[in-house]
């Protein structure tokens, strides 16, 4: 049997729906932490995505992050294959966490446990999972479909979203407050793409959040044929719900997909974008 397991920051749920897409698939999931005004709190268990930003609200905090311990993993892998199982344990990317490292060291010493760099973030890690999922479901062993994930999968997951305000980058440290001045003052909204690990601006959209959010989503679907069609997801952080909404007829309306899924960004993304944020996620062919 190989079980699958994950970091809190696959985003598979819906805080807004009820959706859980961890419980409907069996998916453990391991909680980042997440520690804002002296405070450490358990990503999306003792705290939620809107909770978090109504704090950096109140105190003008940005929150931090943190992996799962090593020995925490440790003790998760040992429960989790005492039972004989192997263990896919699939990780936000590398260059984003220490994550991906804490759960390899911690694989060393836990036999039957195949630990993979989605090198994504969001719910571009919750295609990594979903597909390990329906390879597991199918009875494919552990390394194979590690395989699998490294070399056909994760290559292919195209993750992008468009932000409506700067402020949560700027205190981050990943945009300056010149810079963010400007976009604001002009209308600007970054789209943001996942490469190589990282994240990088791919286009700067001009006018109301709303309307460049349709620009957007034309953008990455219109023409497309090298898209896979079983699955897209739109994901979003603290978003009106008639935005969202629009967002999803847009993405239906191109007839592409099986399936199109709704989630949440979990704290850890929402500490770094902030709120309104929404993304389209999906893999190529």
């Amino acid at each position: 049997m190989v079980k699958v397991c994950c970091d809190s920051t696959a985003d598979l749920l819906n805080v807004f729906s009820g959706t859980d897409l961890y419980e409907q698939r069996g998916v453990t999931v391991v909680p980042l932490y997440v520690r804002i005004d002296e405070n450490e709190y358990l990503d999306s268990v003792d705290i939620t995505m809107p909770e978090l930003l109504e704090r950096c609200k109140e105190t003008n905090k940005l929150p931090q992050t943190a992996a799962p311990s090593v020995e925490r993993l440790t003790e998760l892998f040992t429960e989790m294959t005492a039972d004989g199982s192997e263990l896919v344990f699939i990780t936000i990317s590398s260059g984003f966490s220490s994550s991906f490292g804490n759960a390899c060291i911690a694989a060393e010493s836990v036999p039957g446990v195949y630990v993979v760099d989605s090198k994504n973030l969001s719910s571009g890690v919750g295609h990594v999972v979903l597909e390990a999922c329906d390879m597991a479901d199918k009875g494919l062993p552990a390394a194979e479909i590690k395989r699998i994930l490294d070399e056909e999968i994760v290559p292919n997951v195209e993750t992008s979203f468009v932000l409506d305000r700067l402020d949560f980058m700027v205190k981050g440290g990943r945009c300056s407050a010149v810079s963010a001045l400007g976009a604001n003052l002009l209308q600007l909204h970054p789209g943001i793409e996942v490469a190589d690990g990282g994240m990088r601006v791919f286009k700067k959209y001009r006018g109301s959040w709303q309307r460049c959010l349709k620009a957007y989503i034309k953008d990455k679907l219109d023409g497309r044929t090298d898209i896979r069609p079983h699955r897209i997801f739109v994901t979003y952080t603290d978003t009106p719900d008639e935005i969202v909404q629009e967002c999803v007829e847009l993405v239906k309306s191109y007839n592409y997909f099986d399936e199109v899924l709704t989630t949440t960004a979990g704290c850890t993304v929402a500490s770094h974008c902030g709120p309104r944020t929404l993304g389209i996620l999906f893999i190529r062919k």
